[in-house]
């Protein structure tokens, strides 16, 4: 072999090496998104940086384990601040279905989504009008995962078939998809019963729900547990931070 060509093995080789690097890098992102970071982009909101002191969002995301690429329903999207973190962390290559009723929008949504729609780090969002009974569009199939934040609770007050709504998450859910839940820790016994006074609903109640669809309990975090917090006061009332549970569940494969 002479010298040109063992010159253009050489280089060939390098390159494979540095190809092999960066894929691994990506792969390695991928696997491990830098969720501070994502929280701290410049670009979003000061009205969205002051609810991050009580949602703690890199816990969240960290623990919900989004990744690039996945495709995501956020059930009762509301304003859009968890869809909006969700759609930065997905990134270009994933999707986020941003649901609610239209009932909801029209009392307190009003244009507050729409508004936030404009933003650039929307471009992968999905908003979907659709009733909680049915939340699920047609195109949404075998989703990676599902979150629904602090508004379980609300469903329990309004006339909805939750085991219905439970059930169509579940059939949206790829095998191994994920349902993240969180809501406001009511007292022991309360159950649904100062769903709409207090805006709290007892956590055995929702897993009870929950899981008499078909899904199993895979992780509960405590990174929003608040043992001061005496339960029985409005959630938007209270003086002290609002005890509430997180609970990662699985559809099995």
């Amino acid at each position: 072999m002479n010298r040109s060509i063992r010159r253009a093995a050489l280089s060939t080789a390098l390159a494979a090496i540095a190809l092999l690097v960066v894929q691994g890098v990506h792969a390695q992102d991928a696997a491990n998104p830098d969720y501070a970071a994502i929280v701290a982009a410049p670009d979003r909101s000061d009205a969205d940086r002051q609810a991050d002191q009580r949602r703690q969002p890199a816990k969240m995301l960290a623990f919900a384990g989004v990744k690039p690429g996945m495709t995501i329903l956020d059930v009762e999207a509301n304003a859009g601040y968890s869809t909006e973190l969700l759609a930065r962390t997905v990134g270009p290559s994933g999707k986020v279905y941003a649901q609610d009723s239209a009932a909801v929008i029209e009392r307190f949504v009003k244009d507050k989504f729409d508004t936030r729609a404009q933003k650039p780090a929307m471009k992968n969002v999905v908003h979907v009008v659709r009733n909680f009974d049915d939340p699920i569009p047609p195109e949404a199939t075998n989703l990676d995962m599902i979150t629904f934040f602090f508004a379980y609770h609300d469903i329990t007050y309004m006339e909805v078939d939750r085991a219905a709504m439970n059930k169509k998450m579940f059939a949206a859910l790829k095998p191994g998809g994920f349902l993240v839940i969180a809501d406001h820790s009511a007292k022991s016994g309360e159950g649904t019963s100062v769903a709409k006074t207090l805006h709290r609903i007892e956590e055995s109640t929702l897993k009870q729900e929950v899981e008499a669809a078909g899904f199993k309990l895979a992780a509960e975090g405590d990174f929003l547990h608040h043992a001061e917090d005496p339960r029985d006061i409005p959630v938007f009332k209270a003086p002290v931070p609002i005890d509430e549970f997180v609970l990662k569940y699985q559809k099995p494969q």
